[in-house]
């Protein structure tokens, strides 16, 4: 490991002492996992509501999303993204004021406006690839940066009413290999930006631009993620890759998805980013159980 423990506002991760929770909050109408807030009415209080259910569950961290990512789906300007998480932010910072918020967005702008309305941690799904000013918003701010290995190609997606979109014919030449090299790029991005080697966590991309076999392949092999000597995020949660081995929409997913933590934990996750908090918070205390002996 490159660092044993990361001190965010009043809150220290251990790595490797137990897995940590991070709940999803998407502030969108078309979230592929059908728990879009936007479509739910009052969106900050609907919000807040949720968060308040996911910390009494066991999150640890809140993490904060208003643009799609589902396989796809369109991209949304930086204005219209700021509209929809900006305030939810705020209202989340207020509320609860130990939380750790995360924001996830991969555009400087959006990013800023959310490390600026009170949150701690920035989620990019691009690894600072799409934005090269993300990098040095990180670095100014102090905020851990989670990069997260991604090829997604919308024109590689296939899409069926009842289980969502899936990737197909993404092209790998050894897929572990690819992955890590092209992680450890973004992390040469991050140092070169003034990002401190602590403050950075990988996650593999489950879901994004990879076939159902290489999602099952890398959660199975995260372990050679995690020898890159960074803590590691698993975002499995209700993703296609469990509908299409289970042939299950997405509210049907929660079993597929406790595997698939419980595996990835087993196999070296720091921290599993989820829907069903109340659930994976289980799975994880039992798999910590299990795996780092009580």
């Amino acid at each position: 490991m490159k660092s044993e423990t990361l001190k965010v506002r009043d809150f220290t991760f251990e790595w490797g002492s137990r897995t940590y929770i991070m709940g999803i909050l998407n502030i969108t109408p078309d979230s592929f996992s059908g728990d879009g807030i936007l479509a739910q009415g009052d969106v900050v209080q609907r919000a807040v509501e949720r968060a308040r259910e996911f910390v009494l569950c066991g999150a640890d961290i809140l993490d904060v999303g208003g643009e799609s990512t589902r396989p796809g789906s369109e991209p949304l300007d930086a204005q219209a993204e700021m509209k929809r998480v900006i305030p939810v932010v705020q209202a989340l910072r207020k509320n609860f004021p130990q939380a750790l918020i995360s924001i996830d967005a991969y555009k400087a702008q959006v990013a800023e406006a959310a490390l600026q309305a009170g949150a701690d941690m920035v989620n990019d799904v691009w690894a600072f690839r799409a934005d090269a000013q993300l990098a040095h918003i990180a670095a100014r701010y102090q905020a851990p940066a989670i990069l997260m290995h991604n090829r997604s190609n919308p024109a590689s997606v296939e899409v069926r009413a009842r289980l969502g979109g899936s990737y197909v014919g993404a092209d790998y030449q050894n897929l572990v290999e690819d992955v890590k090299r092209e992680l450890t790029e973004s992390v040469e991005i991050a140092l070169k930006a003034g990002v401190e080697e602590k403050r950075i966590v990988l996650d593999p991309g489950v879901g994004f631009g990879k076939t159902r076999e290489h999602n099952l392949e890398l959660i199975n092999r995260l372990d050679e993620i995690r020898a890159l000597g960074f803590p590691v995020l698993l975002g499995a949660s209700r993703k296609s890759f469990i509908g299409f081995t289970l042939d299950l929409p997405p509210d049907q997913r929660v079993e597929g998805t406790a595997a698939a933590t419980a595996i990835g934990i087993a196999r070296g996750a720091d921290i599993v980013r989820v829907h069903d908090v109340k659930e994976m918070a289980r799975v994880a205390k039992m798999s910590d159980a299990i795996t780092r002996n009580g």
